[in-house]
């Protein structure tokens, strides 16, 4: 088989291709060869060396990949072969060949490419989770989403449109024209404006319900301010610690000191009526099953037509350097994928 390797923190063209004998599914295992796998930000920032949870270098990482099934082990039933699959991974997605417990793997619905079947899980249970299981929105409220040309926007764009709610997003001003007829309805340049500011203007001063944000830093002190009464404030990342294409300790700092933790006490919390929570779907893996019946929930929320993944770019493991490097400098408008 063959992997991308992180030999040792830097910028993108420390990322290495290496070859491996193919794994044997073990007992409850079922073995993909994939087709695609997806990169997140936590990749990113894992090849920086920001990553806390990321193992000790050198390693491979990816969270999720789409291929079809070759193998499976012992206790898992034969039916499995052949069938066009997604799977989510702790680490080692970028393989072209993985193994996986049963649990992990679902089969792709009808008309669901196998890129697209890479492109879903983290990007849709993370917005799932922000949005529905922790954020409560409701149809008559207002959702914040940053970055909402990335991954994770898009992915959060389609589920807060299926319930109905009002969409304010922020990107770079050339996105905006493709984010407004995706279903965004108002959108806001951050490299030129205030969000705070603009959402205020855009709410009569009210404040929004629900902000998706994974930007940190200010910006969580900013969402803090720009929430209506009964606001909630979802973090999922911190891109704000990565300004470069390597780690910078200060970058690190400034991000980290620019927190509101002043604001986030019960105190304030009480007498402000807001909430403020976290996501990170990397750190649900003792919650195999309640993650799988999200996942299901995806799936049906696909076949009805609700949820569509999309793919921004491809990029062969040759070139994973330049993949990291198209994210980082904010190119991409949904997934971006590594194919084998």
């Amino acid at each position: 088989m063959r992997q991308i390797w992180i030999p040792k923190a830097g910028e993108p063209e420390v990322l290495e291709v290496r070859e491996a004998a193919d794994p044997t599914p073990a007992k409850g295992e079922i073995r993909i060869r994939v087709a695609a796998a997806g990169i997140n930000f936590a990749d990113i920032m894992g090849r920086m060396g920001l990553y806390p949870d990321l193992p000790p270098m050198p390693v491979v990482v990816g969270y999720e990949v789409g291929g079809t099934v070759d193998a499976v082990g012992a206790g898992v039933d034969e039916a499995w072969i052949g069938k066009k699959v997604l799977g989510l991974c702790r680490f080692g997605g970028y393989s072209d060949v993985l193994c996986l417990p049963e649990l992990q793997v679902h089969e792709l619905p009808d008309g669901m490419t196998v890129e697209q079947g890479a492109a879903l899980p983290v990007n849709y249970l993370t917005a799932y989770q922000l949005i529905e299981v922790m954020g409560g929105l409701k149809s008559h409220e207002t959702v914040l989403i940053h970055s909402v040309g990335g991954g994770v926007g898009i992915a959060a764009t389609q589920i807060a449109k299926r319930i109905g709610v009002r969409i304010i997003g922020t990107a770079s001003a050339g996105k905006h024209e493709r984010l407004l007829a995706s279903g965004v309805d108002e959108c806001i340049d951050y490299r030129t404006e205030d969000f705070e500011k603009r959402v205020l203007e855009l709410t009569d001063g009210r404040g929004v319900e629900l902000i998706l944000d994974a930007v940190g830093g200010e910006s969580f002190t900013k969402g803090f301010k720009s929430l209506a009464p009964t606001g909630r404030l979802g973090m999922f990342g911190l891109s704000s610690a990565a300004t470069g294409k390597s780690r910078s300790v200060l970058a690190l700092l400034k991000s980290v000191t620019a927190m509101p933790f002043f604001k986030f006490n019960p105190m304030t919390l009480m007498n402000e009526n807001k909430a403020v929570f976290g996501v990170n779907v990397g750190h649900l893996w003792d919650e195999a099953e309640m993650v799988n019946q999200w996942m299901a929930t995806l799936l049906d929320y696909y076949r009805e037509g609700s949820i569509n993944p999309h793919v921004d770019s491809s990029f062969s493991f040759e070139q994973a350097s330049e993949a990291h490097r198209y994210i980082q400098d904010r190119q991409n408008y949904g997934k971006v994928l590594l194919k084998p």
